[in-house]
């Protein structure tokens, strides 16, 4: 005899099946390959080229570039992106993604940091030019000071300054962390 709530009677066939997906975590996982995909699809070509990607999966990637978006023919190409993030491993795209990503944001670091650098320059002087000099042995000091003086001057006259912009410059090409 069956007792209505015993665990035998609600048994179900994929209980004991440790490979058992459900329907709910299929979606989840679906949505989270088409999230991916649209990351990916935000992308510039140079970024792309720096992930290693299925060749179809890249050129569908960059097919969307071309495709207007806010269109019907967007929405169905960026599910069609997905369809095809789901038959690839994504988390090498995740970390090779988050590597992209976060050179960018170094390299946004970088260019505030010289362009302080070069604030300091101008509004201290020569102790700055000594204290870079020391910290960055590369830098000519002769070079530094003559950068500093034309960009004084021409700051002096006007907003803009052709000078000031080769100290940027110089500071960035000479000074690698």
């Amino acid at each position: 005899m069956k007792i209505v709530g015993d665990s035998e009677h609600f048994k179900q066939p994929y209980d004991s099946d440790e490979e058992y997906v459900s329907k709910t975590e299929d979606k989840r996982d679906c949505e989270a390959a088409q999230k991916v995909g649209m990351e990916l699809v935000s992308l510039s070509k140079t970024q792309l080229d720096k992930i290693e990607l299925d060749e179809h999966l890249y050129d569908s990637i960059l097919q969307a570039h071309k495709i207007k978006p806010k269109t019907e023919a967007y929405r169905r190409h960026m599910q069609y992106i997905g369809k095809l993030m789901r038959h690839v491993d994504i988390e090498p795209i995740k970390a090779a993604l988050a590597v992209v990503l976060n050179k960018n944001s170094n390299e946004t670091a970088k260019l505030q940091m010289f362009e302080k650098m070069r604030e300091r320059l101008l509004s201290q002087g020569d102790s700055e030019i000594q204290t870079l000099v020391e910290h960055y042995p590369q830098l000519d000091r002769q070079k530094l000071r003559t950068l500093v003086r034309q960009a004084t001057k021409e700051l002096a006259k006007g907003p803009e300054s052709k000078s000031s912009k080769e100290l940027f410059k110089y500071l960035r090409s000479e000074i690698q962390d």
